[in-house]
């Protein structure tokens, strides 16, 4: 038996060990915001921007640089808060792999995250994730397989 390879286009993220992100599943936008006000006031975390990766799936990125213990001190407390299952495996995933990564492009039926909510200052960490963001959307509209 032979198995097939994908012939998907292959999912772009954006990794950092220095900015906190989470990654909300199964959430209304409401609870987002309300988690992300939250995190934000609980960390001090100066702001966030909000980030609607499909129908009930969001990015939540903060604004303030915190030391890779600290991120998973705050990605963990907001686990234990949620009671969900999916928020659970992202802080498992992102401590093995020691950096928190999130979706930047197209991922099967689900288009690349768009923002729908920014709060405060952005001056730090959001900036630069949205930096990075466009330069390697930039470059994934060049390419033939992202066309």
């Amino acid at each position: 038996m032979t198995k097939k390879l994908s012939q998907g286009k292959p999912i772009f993220g954006l990794t950092d060990d220095e900015g906190v992100m989470i990654d909300f599943d199964d959430v209304s936008f409401k609870t987002v915001k309300y988690w992300a006000l939250r995190t934000m006031k609980f960390h001090k975390l100066e702001c966030f921007i909000i980030f609607k990766s499909s129908n009930n799936c969001y990015h939540v990125v903060f604004n303030r640089s915190v030391d890779w213990s600290e991120n998973m001190r705050i990605v963990a407390w907001r686990s234990l808060l949620s009671r969900k299952k999916g928020m659970r495996k992202y802080h498992l995933l992102q401590c093995i792999k020691q950096s928190s990564t999130l979706r930047i492009s197209n991922k099967k039926q689900k288009p690349s995250p768009r923002v729908v909510y920014r709060n405060g200052s952005q001056d730090n960490q959001i900036r630069s994730f949205l930096r990075y963001r466009k330069l390697i959307k930039d470059i994934l509209k060049k390419m033939p397989i992202h066309q």
